[in-house]
């Protein structure tokens, strides 16, 4: 099967996006031209986004800002190549220069994106340096503009009225703020779940052979399990299991790629005794078996590059 069959560009299972008719904007700035110096055009959320490739041959007229919560990806504006890591995020201005960008094969991203665009976007861009240059920016895990996104996602699927609209701006500006300037947000707000959220997820990368349980990572912090499990659901969008296992699924990728070892050996790296429980849990997050994965993944490596 040719590998370029696999690239789309949504249609990720659990995904979120909106897109908002370029009309509603026109109805908007035909009432007052000058309240909304930006606005969202585009938001979306894709998890665990395998095969994700999307190519602009003609650039975008919108600025994107992607941040990626786990897994990584790649970024081609013009001639330069950018690599977009977990707890990163790259703001491309708008640009008329080809561009393309794609979630990595073994561990394809899961991010959080929103496209706005302006009336005077190149003074936006220049007033804050938002430039094609600078590629992805390492920030710490950021879960003010997490919420933040939830917020203007909710108020755009309820529709588009003015108060739905104004609400979803106005969070735009504090969730672009939590990015440029996030020693003004970040640190300032994090507080005790926070650093949980933090402190768990290096646990959990730090026990991927292991099988952990709720109660272990919430006893980490002498926390209840169910405390535990709302206020990491709340930070991270999944159930602290889930987030788990999906880092095992990273880790079982990256084995299953650059190393010949067997399925049973991987499983058992993982802390799975049973490798026909590991192969029916690789499919479900994965979407294949790790035969095929293996048998696929750097067919699809060279395709992308």
């Amino acid at each position: 099967m040719n590998s370029t069959a696999f690239k789309r560009r949504d249609g990720f299972e659990g995904e979120k996006i909106i897109s908002i008719p370029p009309k509603v904007w026109k109805d908007v700035f035909r009432k007052d031209p000058s309240f909304f110096r930006i606005y969202v055009a585009q938001i979306g959320y894709f998890p665990r986004a395998s095969y994700h490739y999307r190519e602009r041959r003609k650039g975008c007229e919108d600025n994107i800002l992607i941040y990626c919560l786990q897994g990584k990806g790649y970024f081609i504006i013009g001639d330069k190549k950018f690599e977009v890591n977990a707890n990163q995020y790259i703001m491309v201005a708008a640009t008329d220069k080809y561009m393309r960008y794609w979630a990595d094969a073994e561990t394809p991203w899961t991010i959080y994106w929103v496209h706005f665009n302006g009336t005077d976007m190149h003074g936006f861009n220049n007033f804050l340096n938002i430039n094609n240059n600078k590629g992805a920016v390492t920030i710490p895990f950021n879960a003010k503009a997490i919420e933040l996104w939830k917020n203007m996602y909710d108020s755009l699927e309820m529709g588009y009225s003015t108060e739905n609209l104004c609400n979803a701006n106005f969070c735009l500006y504090n969730f672009i703020a939590n990015f440029l300037f996030p020693e003004r947000h970040i640190d300032a707000a994090r507080d005790e779940s926070t650093d949980v959220i933090t402190l768990s997820i290096n646990y959990m990368r730090a026990n991927l052979d292991k099988k952990l349980t709720v109660d272990d990572m919430a006893n980490q912090h002498k926390l209840s399990s169910s405390y535990f499990s709302i206020i990491f659901r709340k930070a991270t969008g999944m159930p602290p299991i889930d987030y788990f296992i999906n880092l095992k699924m990273q880790k079982a990728c990256q084995l299953l790629f650059s190393e010949e070892i067997r399925i049973k050996t991987v499983a058992s790296n993982l802390g799975y005794e049973d490798q026909y429980y590991f192969s029916r849990l690789f499919k479900k997050f994965m979407g294949m078996s790790p035969e095929q994965y293996r048998s696929t993944a750097k067919r699809d490596v060279i395709a992308a590059v």
